[in-house]
């Protein structure tokens, strides 16, 4: 899911103060996720907590043998909050990143899906070259052919992204010299511009923009090939302070159990109607 300079503001000082490294007896962890990624996670009318995140969460503390707290806070402030000691995971769409190995540990992935531009169902930009297709790309990789095609079609326009996140440095580092690039704190609130035609594009994970299409009376759909592959990362885990490899470990050993024994695919199935299970 979601990188960029705001996550890593002030953060090598904050892990400065993380937790020192001893082994301990974790019976208990809190676990953060936004409340507002849905379906990934999102909060229900009773004001808890949730989608496929916190159903399989359950599933993984109780294979963990810990007592789980899930509790909301805002996306861009969760890596700086980890490392303070305000809670003790983040499972929220985390794309495991080289940048954020670099001030944080993560768990093994619980899940991998592609990414990919929306748009409004009658905008002229709607079934762009490599509609339905699927490419693979690499970090940094340039000279794609069709990523150049959608660079000449967008040239101009204006695109929607959640700020902190893997898809915004790919929209910078792609599109940040042919279009505008507006910054959202949510993705919801960017999924609403796009709607009301105050954007002309979002970009974003799919598994996520599908399940928004519906909230917008299906009068948004994808447009471009969906883009998969190691440019976001090795797929989304869980995020732990680096000084916690104990519970790392443990949440490693249930996530593995969960994916072997096709929880992670039945609940997959379930919330996205596609498998986001990793390849094993």
């Amino acid at each position: 899911m979601k990188f960029s300079a705001i996550l890593f503001c002030g953060v090598a000082a904050l892990s400065a103060f993380a937790a020192p490294a001893f082994a301990k007896d974790w019976t208990k962890a809190t676990i953060t996720l936004e409340g507002a990624y849905a379906p990934w996670n999102l909060t229900n009318a009773d004001g808890t907590l949730g989608g496929f995140e916190p159903e399989l969460a359950k599933v993984l503390c109780e294979r963990a043998k810990i007592e789980c707290t899930l509790v909301a806070s805002d996306w861009d402030g969760m890596i700086p909050a980890l490392n303070a000691g305000k809670f003790d995971v983040i499972m929220d769409a985390l794309s495991i990143t080289e940048e954020r190995k670099q001030v944080i540990d993560f768990t093994v992935p619980y899940a991998a899906t592609p990414a990919a531009f929306a748009t409004a169902k009658d905008s002229p930009l709607a079934k762009a070259a490599g509609t339905g297709a699927t490419i693979k790309m690499t970090p940094g990789q340039t000279g794609v052919k069709e990523i150049d095609a959608l660079k000449e079609a967008f040239k101009g326009k204006t695109i929607g992204i959640q700020a902190a996140t893997v898809y915004a440095k790919f929209v910078y580092d792609n599109f940040g010299d042919i279009a505008e690039i507006r910054e959202y704190k949510t993705g919801a609130d960017r999924d609403l511009d796009l709607q009301n035609g105050r954007i002309d594009l979002g970009f974003d994970d799919a598994v996520y923009f599908a399940n928004a299409f519906k909230s917008a009376n299906d009068t948004l759909d994808f447009t471009g090939p969906e883009i998969v592959g190691s440019i976001w990362g090795e797929g989304e885990g869980l995020g732990i302070r680096k000084a916690d490899t104990d519970l790392r470990d443990k949440f490693n050993v249930a996530i593995k159990s969960a994916l072997a024994d096709g929880t992670v695919k039945n609940l997959s199935m379930k919330w996205f109607k596609v498998d986001v299970s990793p390849q094993q």
